[in-house]
Formats: C-alpha cells, sequence, structure tokens
C-alpha cells in the first residue's frame, strides 16, 4: 500500500523517489568532495545539491520555504552539513552572477564560503560612495533620530515576521532558533539578592 502512494505522488515534474535517489547519492559524494571547480559543475557536488534543495523548497508547505527535518531525512542530505546546504541553494539561486564573478576573479576560490565572502565585499565597495576627503564637510545642523518603521506598536505577530525575514535572509535555520529560544525560557534564572 505504502509503495502505490510513492509511485503515484508527484512533485514539480519528478517523482519523490527519484529526488530521494539524488539525495542518498548526494549524500555518499558529500564524503568525497573537496574542489571548488569540481563541486560547482553542472554535474557538480553543490550543484546538484542546490538544484534539490531548490525543488525541496519549492514543495515546502511552509509559506517561508523552510524544508523540515523530515523532508531533508528522508532525501538523505540530513548528514550534509547545514552550512553547507545553505551555501549550495545561494550558489544555484546567484549561479549566474557567481559563475561571471569566478570567471572575472584574478584569483581561485577554494570554497563557496571563500566565493561568498569575496563577493560580499565587491559589491560594498562597489556601493561605496568615492568622494575626495577634502570635499567632504561636516553636518552643522542637528540630525533628528529617524521614527521611519516605528508607527506600528510592536506585538508578537511583527516581532515574528521579522524574525522570519532576519532568519530566511541569513539562511539561519529557524528550528535551531526555536530550540535556543525555548532553552533559553526554560533555564532557570538567578536572581541576585543585595547583602
Amino acid at each position: 500500500m505504502a509503495n502505490s502512494t510513492k509511485s503515484q505522488t508527484k512533485v514539480v515534474g519528478t517523482t519523490i523517489d527519484a529526488m530521494i535517489k539524488e539525495g542518498k547519492a548526494l549524500a555518499t559524494i558529500w564524503k568525497q568532495t573537496n574542489s571548488l571547480k569540481d563541486t560547482t559543475k553542472a554535474k557538480g557536488f553543490d550543484t546538484r545539491l542546490g538544484k534539490l534543495l531548490q525543488q525541496l523548497k519549492a514543495s515546502s508547505p511552509v509559506d517561508s520555504g523552510q524544508i523540515s527535518r523530515q523532508t531533508l531525512t528522508t532525501h538523505g542530505v540530513h548528514i550534509i552539513d547545514r552550512r553547507r546546504r545553505s551555501e549550495a541553494l545561494w550558489f544555484v539561486e546567484n549561479e549566474v552572477e557567481c559563475r561571471d564573478f569566478i570567471a572575472k576573479s584574478k584569483k581561485g576560490f577554494t570554497s563557496l564560503t571563500a566565493l561568498q565572502a569575496s563577493m560580499r565585499k565587491a559589491s560594498k565597495e562597489a556601493e561605496a560612495p568615492t568622494t575626495k576627503v577634502e570635499e567632504v564637510e561636516a553636518p552643522t545642523t542637528k540630525v533628528e533620530p529617524s521614527n521611519v518603521g516605528q508607527s506600528q506598536p510592536v506585538n508578537k505577530q511583527v516581532v515574528f515576521d521579522k524574525l522570519v525575514k532576519v532568519c530566511d535572509a541569513n539562511g539561519i535555520d529557524m528550528l535551531e532558533l526555536a530550540e535556543m529560544i525555548i532553552d533559553h525560557s526554560t533555564a532557570p534564572t538567578v536572581t541576585t539578592v543585595a547583602a
């Protein structure tokens, strides 16, 4: 009965069985991978992993696109470090820019982490204003603090929505964050008594 359900289920043009097979193959390759040039090829580890994670994210029932621990385990990619999964997904989502940056770069990169850092540094340098020191004058007027975004009252839902956005933008696993919050709230509090 379970086999008939598996063979009938389709997700984004492919079967779940095929995605499970791909995940287990990636888990095997994960143990042997070290070269960025090899891993970012069309059939390379990071490219394949990123594309699988992109499919799993698209088929996720959660609005944020977070992939459940159970899904990661089912597809066999739970043993791959979460940072590596996050980097692979980032690479696939920014593949064109990454390949252009690698081609224009004078140095080779040893990992996706190094590539991300270098691209981040280059984008900051490109955004930085290039003005001469003598042209810059100190403002003489008092600057009032901004009240932009403060008109909305802070409640649990607002905090949650902002937390989801920050986690998504920075590749932070919300389940781990939830565990940290639970641990923090259940930790015994120490009260100091003045003598």
